[in-house]
């Protein structure tokens, strides 16, 4: 009897898996200059290109309904979807939104989940242009397929990074990842008090990071206001540990980055502490940040500094040198991913 060996997503991670699926997809028309392996897709309309991202989220493992209002859900997976055609340094123009729902959900829930989509839409200038809606035996998904134009020369892939390169964020990292951890916290002590009343308070940054993550479209416009155009960029969306290695990966190079230049929020590291977390990790693998990362050249150092917006925290190296990061006493850490990326 014959046995057909298996092998486990977990083993190849998410990245893994996409290399997998697609290195076997041919590419037939002209007009697609990149498909999979960036943060969106690139179509040629002459001398603009067409961006199109899709990003899924589903119940249970992004999003826990106990946690989000409906509005909020909906106002998050909006800007999940832009921030892809962002971090092409790009402007979304419209959404589609597909839903894939339960009996347990309402129609007066998915009324309200679209008014916090209307206002993700309206706050960031997008029109949502249609979509689809199923049933689901378990639990809730949502879709969202984000469009954007940009002229051919503006558009910023993840594989452009050089040696000497400054690696830039866009904010404090691991905020989310802690307001996350603080409402399962208060979730968990809660679950069998009748009224409950969570302790918030102190903590209202670290909610908003996790429920309300920005588009940073304020970025990528005061970049080009500044004539600062990023070598490389990605959405923070996996962790900084993750996505740097992504950009690495993509631009055949290594990186540099040292730990004290991390920008970590105090309410971040406090609540940290206070729950035996190391903030650390929480910036390098917490993701669900949505901000920024990307690399400029050297050159234009003084005139990232200027901006005040951003944080430098390390320099692309040699491809053979690797991925590390570089402790306060010297020390240089391989920087690893966690083992699977959602």
């Amino acid at each position: 009897m014959s046995s057909t060996k298996t092998t486990e997503i977990a083993a190849l991670g998410e990245f893994g898996l996409i290399d997998r699926l697609t290195k076997q997809l041919g590419r037939r028309h002209a007009t697609t200059l990149y498909g999979a392996g960036d943060d969106a897709a690139v179509i040629d309309l002459g001398d603009e290109v067409l961006l199109i991202s899709c990003d899924m989220l589903s119940e249970g493992i992004d999003f826990d309904l106990r946690y989000f209002a409906p509005k909020l859900l909906g106002y998050k997976a909006v800007v999940r979807g832009i921030n892809d055609i962002v971090a092409m340094n790009a402007h979304a123009e419209q959404i589609v939104v597909a839903l894939g729902v339960s009996a347990k959900i309402s129609v007066e829930f998915l009324d309200e989940l679209y008014e916090g989509i209307e206002h993700a839409c309206k706050q960031y200038n997008v029109d949502l242009v249609g979509g689809d809606t199923t049933s689901t035996l378990n639990g809730m998904t949502i879709s969202i397929t984000a469009i954007g134009r940009a002229k051919r020369e503006d558009v910023v892939y993840r594989t452009g990074a050089q040696e000497h390169d400054l690696i830039c964020i866009s904010a404090n990292l691991g905020a989310a990842y802690m307001g996350l951890h603080l409402l399962e916290r208060e979730s968990r002590v809660l679950s069998d008090i009748d009224n409950p009343e969570p302790k918030f308070a102190g903590n209202e940054y670290l909610l908003e990071r996790y429920l309300k993550p920005r588009a940073r479209i304020d970025i990528i416009e005061a970049l080009a206001e500044a004539g600062i155009r990023p070598t490389s960029m990605i959405d923070l969306s996996d962790g900084l540990a993750s996505d740097l290695r992504q950009i690495c990966r993509s631009s055949k190079c290594g990186a540099r980055i040292y730990l004290e230049r991390i920008p970590i929020a105090r309410q971040t590291t406090a609540l940290a502490e206070e729950m035996n977390i190391d903030p650390v990790i929480a910036a390098l693998n917490g993701g669900e940040d949505h901000e920024l990362l990307f690399t400029v050249p050297l050159s234009m150092q003084e005139k990232i500094q200027s901006l005040q917006m951003v944080d430098i925290i390390g320099h692309i190296t040699s491809e053979q040198s690797g991925v590390t990061l570089v402790t306060p006493d010297g020390e240089a850490i391989a920087l690893k991913a966690p083992a699977f990326d959602r």
